[in-house]
């Protein structure tokens, strides 16, 4: 079996792309599952070993509505999954979606509703057991994602794999988008004995080198996600040889005066 394969080898997690519970938002999406389907993924999950299942769900989008939201999260909910990740619709540049809005075969994306739509989640989560630990994320105890998590410190991660991101080195990179081309790229270079400087491989198609001005954006930036945790200052203060405080103390006076930013000897995390 395919899935006990992957557990036996060390995979530890699965997370499905389940979206939505309602047929026709499925359809808005161009996806090719229902509802059935995401359940039969999780069992087959589960009879293969994994004990830790994310489902990922999108909201905020045209034509979804409060009742089918909370549908989908009620049904999300009965499946027992670890981790629960809820994504805000964003419009990207070459989507069909973002398309038919600017054509006005779709309404634009309501900001309003989507604050409804995710303060009734944080409410049936909490309800449900789940601790928000990520603007867009929550778990159950002990069931944070791991690699979720090295991110939003913003230390090292491998991106391995046709269209991976990664940041190790003090690299930032990407690799080739497409599998075959991926597969050639590192075919090629065992074939000539050429060498490249860790991270990098023939496959990576895009890399920065991060300064350490661009190291404390991204590490503000991603660590401001952790809605508890936030930035300790003890572990900034020992990677960048400063205090956060210290380093951006107007505008950081200014967000706690706003009621935005919350400050103690400890970290800065938002309200």
């Amino acid at each position: 079996d395919y899935l006990t394969a992957l557990r036996r080898i060390g995979l530890n997690r699965i997370s499905i792309g389940m979206q939505t519970a309602n047929a026709n938002e499925l359809q808005l999406f161009r996806r090719r599952h229902d509802n059935d389907a995401v359940a039969r993924a999780v069992s087959a999950a589960r009879a293969g070993g994994f004990d830790n299942l994310n489902l990922d769900l999108i909201y905020g989008f045209p034509h979804q509505t409060l009742q089918t939201w909370e549908t989908t999260l009620q049904q999300a909910l009965l499946l027992k999954p670890e981790h629960v990740s809820l994504y805000a619709l964003g419009l990207e540049e070459g989507t069909a979606m973002k398309s038919w809005v600017e054509r006005g075969r779709l309404p634009e994306p309501d900001d309003d509703l989507a604050a409804d739509m995710y303060e009734l989640a944080s409410d049936l989560l909490a309800k449900a057991g789940y601790a928000q630990y990520e603007i867009s994320n929550w778990a159950r105890p002990g069931f944070e994602c791991q690699h979720n998590l090295q991110y939003w410190h913003n230390d090292d991660y491998v991106g391995v794999g046709p269209g991976a991101h990664g940041f190790a080195g003090g690299v930032r990179y990407s690799t080739i988008l497409s599998p075959q081309r991926y597969i050639k790229a590192l075919t090629d270079v065992s074939e000539t004995g050429d060498s490249y400087p860790y991270p990098l491989t023939p496959a990576t198609v895009e890399s920065v080198v991060m300064d350490r001005a661009g190291e404390i954006t991204d590490t503000l930036i991603m660590g401001l996600r952790l809605t508890h945790e936030g930035i300790p200052r003890a572990q900034f203060s020992q990677r960048f040889g400063i205090d956060l405080v210290d380093l951006h103390r107007p505008i950081i006076e200014r967000f706690v005066g706003n009621g935005l930013l919350i400050v103690d000897d400890e970290r800065v995390r938002l309200t």
